[in-house]
């Protein structure tokens, strides 16, 4: 992997995939010696983002009714 003249590398797809990181996600380097270490940034406010809020509070919610039928689910979402 190269850098560009501009000081940019392509962060590989397996390795954005794994930590989350997609297009305007912050990150972050720490640097050790001569080691960099690249990872996505922690929120300024600690607090997390509105996506991973709605994720977390839906997280476990459709686990109640494991043994309805998808025609049975879409029965219900229509009334």
């Amino acid at each position: 992997m190269k850098v560009t003249t501009k000081g940019q590398v392509t962060i590989p797809i397996d390795i954005r995939e794994k930590l989350g990181i997609f297009p305007n996600t912050e990150v972050e380097f720490e640097i050790e010696g001569n080691i960099a270490t690249l990872r996505k940034a922690t929120p300024k406010n600690g607090k997390r983002s509105r996506g991973e809020e709605i994720v977390a509070r839906l997280k476990g919610s459709g686990t109640a009714n494991r043994d309805l039928t998808t025609d049975q689910i879409l029965a219900l979402m229509r009334g």
